[in-house]
């Protein structure tokens, strides 16, 4: 039972931080940087990307 509790908890992380590597591309930032960074946080990284504001990649 534990390592069926155990596996689920890995699979919704990792899921978590693949979703949070896409977020972070949508808003013109690292997705590989925010998803290692996303393996250690969890849903931390995902509050700080909701609130971080989009990157502009034009100055004009």
């Amino acid at each position: 039972m534990f390592a069926s509790e155990r596996a689920g908890f890995f699979v919704g992380w990792g899921t978590l931080s693949l979703i949070n590597a896409g977020l972070a591309q949508g808003k013109n930032r690292s997705g590989l940087a925010w998803w290692l960074l996303s393996l250690v946080l969890g849903p931390i990284a995902t509050l700080i990307l909701v609130i971080m504001p989009k990157v502009r990649t034009k100055l004009f």
